[in-house]
């Protein structure tokens, strides 16, 4: 039943926003109760626990607040915006799989690189840089691209290399581009615009990568790809080359010129019209992709490809559903009941007590602190938000979102529970906290960057 039940929930919200004169937003809250109810037998222990934990407290707010019967039904349906900007982010991976721009990577990689510095900074940048399109899809195409590079290095550095090269370089553009959804999300609930808030936001981002390349770059710069043993690398070059030998490597810029197209494209449909960041997002997927694949004369592999997406979904995404449902109606039962005004004025009381400084270095430790008990950042934020008034709080709109999205970021990285990890650790086939631990360090030096940043924010604005 979900496998029909949650395209019919993503078509239908789609046509609310595009005909809002239809009015069916009961409809939508009804159909999101179902699906809660029916999913709920069917998640992970610890997924269907953290939301029954959100639905309990949000009964008990409704109960408390004496809200009428049908508050119960239509407090369903919030987040439902996210779960379909993470239903049709992956479509955009189509072409760019479908392109097979894999084999440039590695025939660049094999020209270009010969320490394992370079090769660190090599593989973090380009899985930066995929980042801002592919997202979550980003992990296995990168590590797949060069791992055969490492050749003989001893297998678990091979690990612990690739797993932080590609997770650091992932996560930098998860604060600000437009595919990612904690941006759309902390954009929603702030005010501010896409565009006006790239200029406090992208010299974090790259202060993060570059960090990343200085580590990466001092703890590998001796090592010498040439000099591994047996010659493995150098077979795999040879074996590599001459198969692309003749391969166009200005194909990657292909990628590249789609990135700055789908951002202009964004900001302008941002600008002129009525939908929401993420709505506007989501409504983009599917026409760019596929005109990318028209022009690389894919359109029946596309095609299949949609199809494939759709029909599988509903089981990988069963579990997304059901928590971002559930919180959802958690955030809605937090405004019919007020709560949010009474959380506003504590949070008030502790920044008046403690002073702004101090308030605003904690902001970004609070979505880490709950990714380790097992709540995905984008909750936590989407939680946060109802809290954190900028306006009630005397704190710029600005500086909140930059608080909001570097403390989600440090999340991504060594949060054990969140899919980030989830998908490295069964890519190198190591536990999700021993890949947390590997990124522990230069997460600690990052989250120290967003304090120091956030302080000089605060004194300059």
């Amino acid at each position: 039943m979900l496998k029909f039940l949650y395209p019919l929930l993503i078509v239908l919200y789609v046509v609310s926003i595009l005909f809002s004169e239809l009015n069916i937003d009961n409809l939508l809250s009804f159909l999101c109760l179902v699906s809660v109810l029916i999913t709920m037998f069917s998640v992970k222990g610890f997924v269907q626990a953290l939301g029954s934990i959100f639905l309990i407290i949000g009964i008990s707010l409704l109960w408390k607040s004496n809200a009428p019967w049908n508050d119960y039904i239509t407090s369903f349906g919030p987040m439902l915006d996210l779960v379909t900007m993470f239903t049709l982010l992956p479509i955009l991976g189509i072409p760019i799989m479908l392109g097979d721009y894999r084999n440039e990577i590695q025939t660049l990689i094999q020209k270009k690189v010969k320490t394992f510095g370079h090769l660190y900074m090599m593989t973090s940048g380009i899985s930066y840089f995929f980042s801002i399109f592919m997202n979550l899809a980003t992990l296995p195409m990168v590590y797949h691209s060069i791992r055969p590079a490492l050749g003989g290095f001893p297998v678990q550095y091979a690990k612990r290399f690739m797993s932080s090269a590609i997770t650091h370089g992932y996560a930098m553009p998860l604060m600000w581009a437009p595919v990612t959804p904690i941006v759309g999300i902390v954009i929603s609930v702030t005010g501010v615009n896409w565009i006006s808030i790239l200029p406090y936001i992208l010299p974090l981002s790259f202060f993060g990568i570059l960090l990343d390349w200085y580590m990466g770059k001092q703890r590998d710069k001796n090592k010498n790809i040439a000099d591994l043993p047996n010659g493995e690398t150098k077979n795999e070059t040879a074996a590599t080359m001459e198969r692309y030998g003749n391969t166009r490597l200005r194909r990657i810029f292909h990628i590249g010129f789609a990135i700055l197209i789908f951002n202009l494209v964004i900001t302008i449909a941002e600008i002129q019209l009525p939908y929401s960041f993420l709505t506007i997002v989501s409504l983009l997927v599917i026409p760019f992709a596929f005109t990318w694949c028209l022009l690389l004369k894919k359109r029946n592999e596309f095609n299949k490809s949609l199809l494939a997406h759709f029909s599988s979904f509903s089981v990988k995404m069963k579990d997304q559903f059901f928590i971002y449902l559930s919180a959802g109606f958690f955030i809605s039962t937090i405004k019919i009941s007020q709560t949010n005004d009474w959380l506003n004025g504590m949070i008030s009381q502790l920044k008046e007590i403690i002073g702004v400084e101090p308030f605003l270095l904690f902001l970004p430790l609070i979505p880490l602190v709950f990714a380790f008990i097992g709540l995905h950042p984008a909750v936590t934020v989407a939680l946060m938000a109802e809290s954190l008034n900028p306006t009630m709080l005397g704190i710029s709109p600005f500086i909140l979102t930059v608080a909001m999205l570097g403390g989600a970021v440090s999340a991504f990285l060594v949060g054990p529970y969140n899919a980030t990890i989830g998908l490295m650790s069964n890519i190198v086939k190591e536990s999700s906290f021993k890949v947390s631990q590997w990124n522990m360090s230069y997460t600690s030096l990052y989250i120290a960057g967003v304090m120091v940043y956030l302080f000089l924010l605060e004194c300059f604005l």
